[in-house]
């Protein structure tokens, strides 16, 4: 049998899995590797540490640095882009003919060089990311961020064509897919990778709800001061905060709450703890771009999931959700979960939905036979 051989390029250090996007390429490295796949990873590096656990599953594993320089802000390429060039990382990428797997449109710089013409291609499409960078903007309070979030969304938005080059472009949404599909005829959805084999969601009942997210994120944090000033205000119903980076304003608000804890800088194995054990994960966003993994999470291994249509507009996944758009029917949801176990044919629909369209093996063969 012949071996198969691919290149990933990743934006980020893909170990620990503790953010969005990093855990759909660490999933997705994993399950190829378990199909026989010999991943040569290529991963930037502008933060987190080399991680020693890659090597268990990958045939090789290669670091580049990311540059931080401000005069690349200068750049016709968007910053997010330009940042990742690596001469080292293309020299690499032309010592064989292997198909390439570029994670994201920020690893996509040398996706369009004449010097990989001719080599399979292919790109997984994490978002429309001028949508996510515009949707940034809008959520930021710093004038300077807002307008770097602002410049990057134009930038991208003229960089995306690019994607024209690949042989294949891999849309991790139905959302997302109907935006690349129109715009180019190389696009297939393949789902989210993700750490759950199997829905898994405990009996009993919990005693608080959770919300959980990268809190340095604009999003999120406008998502967590959301929950605090709007809806558990008026609720005698017990908040949990948890993630890393929470803004002063939203330290303030929760200070001035009686029902609402912060847990900041706890590991990922503790997060997944109290998404079990909370009563209702609940989950607003304002920004509807990609898929939220952390939504796939509280699915897979948590009880009830309230949100808002943002987080699940067309994902397929609306009718495992309580879906609300105001703070009023989103309390009276919370309420009328809290003494409501999470089984019969709620859980039945779940399984059934989420087991078959989010199986890592199955799809990581999809992308197996796309590399042909």
């Amino acid at each position: 049998m012949t071996e198969r051989h691919l290149h990933i390029v990743s934006f980020d250090v893909p170990a620990p899995p503790d953010y969005g996007g990093v855990i759909d390429v660490y999933y997705k490295v994993t399950a190829l590797a378990e199909l026989g796949v010999k991943v040569h990873l290529h991963c930037y590096s502008y933060g987190r540490k080399p991680a020693a656990e890659l090597e268990q599953f990958c045939e090789s594993v290669h670091y580049y640095p990311r540059s931080t320089s401000k005069h690349l802000l200068l750049s016709a390429l968007p910053y997010v882009v330009v940042s990742r060039k690596s001469e080292e990382l293309l020299d690499r990428l032309l010592q064989d003919d292997h198909p390439i797997l570029f994670e994201g449109l920020h690893a996509c710089h040398f996706l369009g060089d004449p010097r990989l013409a001719g080599r399979k291609r292919m790109v997984r499409t994490h978002n429309v990311e001028h949508d996510y960078y515009d949707a940034l903007a809008k959520a930021e309070r710093s004038t300077f961020k807002r307008t770097y979030f602002a410049q990057e969304a134009r930038k991208l938005k003229r960089f995306e064509p690019v994607l024209s080059e690949a042989d294949v472009l891999l849309t991790i949404s139905p959302n997302d897919q109907k935006h690349f599909a129109a715009h180019f005829n190389n696009a297939v959805h393949v789902p989210a990778f993700h750490p759950s084999a199997h829905v898994d969601v405990p009996g009993g009942l919990g005693r608080f709800c959770l919300y959980h997210g990268a809190l340095s994120v604009p999003e999120n944090d406008q998502a967590a001061l959301f929950l605090v000033n709007e809806v558990f205000n008026e609720l005698p119903v017990p908040l949990v905060i948890a993630g890393s980076g929470a803004s002063r304003e939203l330290r303030t608000a929760v200070a001035g709450a009686n029902n609402v804890k912060l847990r900041e800088h706890i590991p990922t194995a503790e997060i997944t703890e109290l998404v079990r054990s909370a009563q209702v994960n609940v989950l607003p966003t304002f920004q509807a771009t990609g898929i939220k993994l952390k939504l796939l999470l509280c699915l897979f291994t948590g009880r009830h999931v309230v949100c808002n249509t943002p987080m699940v507009k067309d994902s397929g996944l609306e009718d495992l959700c309580l879906v609300h758009d105001d703070p009023e029917h989103m309390r009276l949801s919370i309420q009328a979960c809290m003494a409501k176990p999470a089984n019969g044919s709620t859980l039945e629909r779940r399984i059934a939905v989420l087991e078959e369209r989010f199986c890592n093996k199955k799809n990581a063969e999809m992308i197996v036979a796309l590399l042909d």
